[in-house]
């Protein structure tokens, strides 16, 4: 019993190392956009560092001046432009270059992260296959119901001539059908694509993302009785596409997983989604531990997953963020005037702190719905 718990603790340290491990790298490679973007256009960069907190090791080029540092906190990373804070004095620092320039570096971040997540779900789909959604069991019917109907092992690939690689998509395809209502779709059945009717068991009226219960009625998927809870008969199993075809779907997917970051603000702003179903520091890290531990596969999906989403996070126009940032420079571009750099500090500022507060409250409000 001590040894079972023993190894229990050590897979779930290294599930948290596995996760902060990804985190850290998808940081380090958004501050290495910024970095590579700048020193291509000459600007001053001051330091670049891994990780947040005291130093652990510090190196300062004699040539460049530049500091490069590996700090004690292993959830952060920055690129520290000279004069990016308002004091400009060299003709390099991060103020006296154009605008446009600012521009490049400031959108170079999140693009390296969506670079990257981009090869990693090009490495997984080519290497394990794309994961669909496979039936493990179809609830029991009677008449029409039965015959226009999913199949036990069908893999879903499209619905209504729209691919489907997440469960918003089949949501979205759905959404305002009726009970009834027939719907064309795609599956592999025997490894052979056939093309079927499936009609409707339950109305398509989804509130938002997470209303996934609806979904599997509608499709007729059956429930299994579990230990501790019944839960629906759906799972997912990956299947090899042709080459060229898996390139394809890789930007799909990629494209995918970033509107889903659209939809759930868009569901907060509207009050179809509540704060409790986000997930801040904490419970980033302990589902990314969960998922990237289960496998190789799961590993590289999730990974993506966090990359994609970081591209986009940081292009919204939110205060702090490299999405406000570049707002500020399309204003100096466009008037031909700054706006005051103290004031611009203080936007900043304030939506840092207002970032850092909603996070703490999301992993609050996680903790006391469990």
């Amino acid at each position: 019993m001590l040894l079972l718990s023993v190894s229990s603790v050590m897979n779930t340290v290294l599930a948290v190392l596995l996760a902060i491990l990804i985190l850290l790298a998808m940081i380090t490679v958004h501050e290495f956009g910024h970095y590579t973007a700048g020193k291509i256009l000459n600007f001053k960069i001051n330091e670049f560092a891994i990780g947040f907190g005291p130093k652990l090791f510090k190196r300062t080029s004699k040539k460049t001046g530049e500091a490069f540092s590996v700090r004690i906190l292993p959830l952060g990373g920055f690129c520290a432009f000279d004069g990016e804070d308002g004091d400009a004095e060299h003709p390099d620092s991060f103020t006296n270059k154009a605008p446009w320039k600012r521009i490049i570096v400031l959108v170079a971040g999140p693009l390296m992260n969506y670079l990257l997540a981009l090869l990693l779900i090009i490495i997984s789909l080519l290497s394990f296959g794309q994961m669909l959604f496979k039936v493990r069991a179809v609830a029991p019917a009677e008449g029409v119901y039965a015959e226009y109907s999913l199949s036990e092992n069908d893999l879903i690939t499209n619905v209504d001539g729209k691919g489907i690689y997440l469960t918003t998509d089949l949501m979205t395809a759905l959404n305002g059908k009726h009970e009834g209502d027939n719907v064309q779709m795609t599956v592999l059945r025997g490894g052979e694509k056939q093309k079927i009717e499936v009609k409707l068991r339950a109305d398509c009226d989804f509130e938002n993302s997470a209303e996934t219960n609806k979904l599997w009625r509608a499709l007729g998927i059956g429930i299994v009785e579990g230990e501790n809870a019944n839960y629906w008969a759906v799972g997912v199993e990956s299947h090899r596409f042709g080459f060229f075809e898996t390139l394809g779907r890789s930007f799909v997917y990629s494209f995918k997983i970033a509107g889903t970051i659209f939809k759930v603000l868009g569901e907060l702003l509207t009050g179809h989604l509540g704060l409790s179903a986000m997930g801040g520091p904490v419970t980033t890290i302990k589902l990314t531990s969960e998922i990237a531990s289960q496998s190789v596969q799961n590993f590289f999906e999730i990974a993506a997953y966090i990359g994609v989403n970081l591209a986009v996070f940081n292009l919204l126009p939110i205060p702090a963020l490299d999405g406000s940032k570049v707002i500020f420079c399309l204003i100096e571009w466009i008037f031909r005037k700054p706006v005051p750099r103290k004031v611009e500090a203080v936007i900043h500022a304030v939506g840092f702190f207002c970032i850092l507060g909603f996070a703490v409250l999301v992993d609050l409000l996680q903790f006391m719905h469990c």
